[in-house]
C-alpha cells in the first residue's frame, strides 16, 4: 500500500533525527500525489520547523491535493513556531496520515480535529507501533515525568565486566563498541557513578562522524571527581555532578569556574537515583543511558527505574568471585519481585552477541493522558 510505503519513510526521517530534537519528539513527513514524492523533511531540533513545515515547503505549489504523512499528529497552537494545521490547511492539502496522535494536551486530537473541520481527510494509525516505536522514550518521559532510562553493558559469557583485579579493556569488539555509541549519540545524557570516573578516567563522548555528544551525568554524593578528570577539563560535552547536601562549599568552589561543569547539589545527604531523574526531567533531559558498574545499576533496578536494558555478551570466560557483574549491591531478595524484562531483539556482532531487553508498555498508552508533547520546552 502507498499509505504505508510513504509512512515507513517518514519513519525513517524521523530515526534520522531521533536525540538532537530534545524537548520535542522527533517526527518526519512526507508530501505525495500521483505516485510522486513532492517533498519531505524533518523536525532538525528545538525550536527550528517542524517535518510538516519542511516537507510543505519542499512541495510548493504542487502540495495542492497532495497528500500528507507524518508520524506524530500535526500541531494546532502557537510554541516557538507556527501551528502546523494552519500551514495544511492553507497548502490544500488533500488528505492527512497520521501514525500516532499527539499527547500534547494543547493538541491532543484537536490537531486532527481542527484537520477535518477544514474538510481535510485524515487518517491516523497506519504504522502506528513502528511509529511509537520512535517515540517510546518521548511518550515514556511526558507520562511519568521522568526519563526513560536504558542500562547498558557488556559482559563476558559468564556474567562478567571485568576482571577480579578491575580490568575491563577490552571484553568487546570494537565493533560492538561502535554500536554502543550510536546510543550515545541518541541520548541526551549518559550517567556513571563517580567510581568509574576515578577508575577508568572515561570521556563518556560520542566517538562516531558527526556524532552528538551527550550531556555527561556524574553521580557523586562527597564529590569526589578529580578536578583533572577529562569530564571536567576536556569541554567535549557538558558534565553535570550531582552531590549531596553535606558537600562543603569550598569543594564546590573548585568546580563552579569552570566551562562546561555544572554542580548540582541535591536535598539529601546521600544521593537518590530516582530523585536525580527528576531533576533531570526539570532540566528537559528525556532520555538516559546509564554506563555504570554495578552499584549505580543496582540503584536503577532496586528503584524500578529500568525500562531498557542492552547486553552486549562476548565469547569469553572470566570467572572468579571477586570479578565484577552488572549488578552488584542490595539486588533483588526474592525471586517473585525480579525485574521482569521481555527479550525484543537478538543479534549477533560478529562473535559477540546483543540483547536488547525492555519493560512490557502498552502502545497506546500515550493517548489522552496530557502533559506536554511537541513544543513541550515552551
Amino acid at each position: 500500500m502507498l499509505d504505508e510505503k510513504y509512512m515507513h519513510l517518514a519513519i525513517e526521517l524521523a530515526q534520522g533525527v531521533k536525540g538532537q530534537t530534545t524537548p520535542n519528539p522527533p517526527v518526519g513527513a512526507v508530501v505525495a500525489k500521483d505516485g510522486k514524492v513532492l517533498g519531505f523533511g524533518a523536525h532538525l531540533q528545538y525550536g527550528t520547523a517542524h517535518a510538516e513545515v519542511m516537507a510543505l515547503e519542499m512541495a510548493g505549489a504542487d502540495a495542492n491535493d497532495a497528500v500528507l504523512y507524518v508520524t506524530l499528529e500535526p500541531c494546532c497552537h502557537h510554541g516557538k513556531t507556527a501551528p502546523c494545521t494552519d500551514l495544511i490547511i492553507e497548502k490544500k492539502i488533500k488528505r492527512v496520515v497520521v501514525a500516532c496522535e499527539d499527547i500534547n494536551e494543547k493538541v491532543a486530537g484537536q490537531g486532527i480535529q481542527q484537520l477535518r473541520s477544514a474538510g481535510i481527510e485524515v487518517e491516523v494509525g497506519v504504522l502506528e507501533r513502528e511509529a511509537w516505536e520512535v517515540n517510546k522514550e518521548f511518550f515514556h518521559a511526558i507520562q511519568t515525568q521522568l526519563p526513560y532510562v536504558t542500562v547498558k553493558t557488556a559482559m563476558s559469557l559468564d556474567g562478567k565486566i571485568a576482571t577480579s583485579t578491575g580490568e575491563s579493556k577490552w571484553i568487546t569488539s570494537e565493533r560492538a563498541r561502535k554500536d554502543a555509541h550510536q546510543y550515545r549519540h541518541q541520548y541526551d545524557a549518559i550517567l556513571v557513578g563517580v567510581q568509574t570516573v576515578i577508575a577508568d578516567d572515561p570521556s563518556l563522548t560520542t566517538r562516531i562522524p558527526e556524532g552528538k555528544s551527550p550531556i555527561r551525568i556524574i553521580l557523586d554524593t562527597d564529590l569526589r571527581t578529580p578536578p583533572d578528570a577529562k569530564v571536567v577539563t576536556d569541554h567535549h560535552a557538558e558534565t553535570w555532578i550531582f552531590v549531596g547536601c553535606n558537600v562543603s562549599p569550598s569543594k564546590i568552589e573548585v568546580f563552579s569556574k569552570l566551562d562546561f561543569v555544572r554542580i548540582i547539589t541535591m536535598p539529601e545527604a546521600i544521593l537518590d537515583v530516582e530523585q536525580v531523574l527528576r531533576k533531570l526531567k526539570e532540566c528537559k533531559v528525556n532520555t538516559v543511558l546509564v554506563e555504570g558498574g554495578g552499584m549505580v545499576n543496582d540503584a536503577f533496578l532496586r528503584k524500578g527505574l529500568i525500562n531498557q536494558f542492552i547486553m552486549y555478551m562476548a565469547p569469553m570466560l572470566i570467572g572468579g568471585a571477586q570479578a565484577k557483574t552488572p549488578f552488584t549491591g542490595e539486588g533483588i531478595a526474592a525471586l517473585t519481585d525480579a525485574y521482569r524484562l521481555q527479550i525484543k531483539k537478538m543479534e549477533m556482532l560478529d562473535q559477540e552477541i546483543k540483547i536488547i531487553a525492555t519493560r512490557k508498555e502498552e502502545m497506546n498508552v500515550h493517548r489522552n493522558r496530557g502533559g506536554n508533547g511537541r513544543n513541550q520546552g515552551n
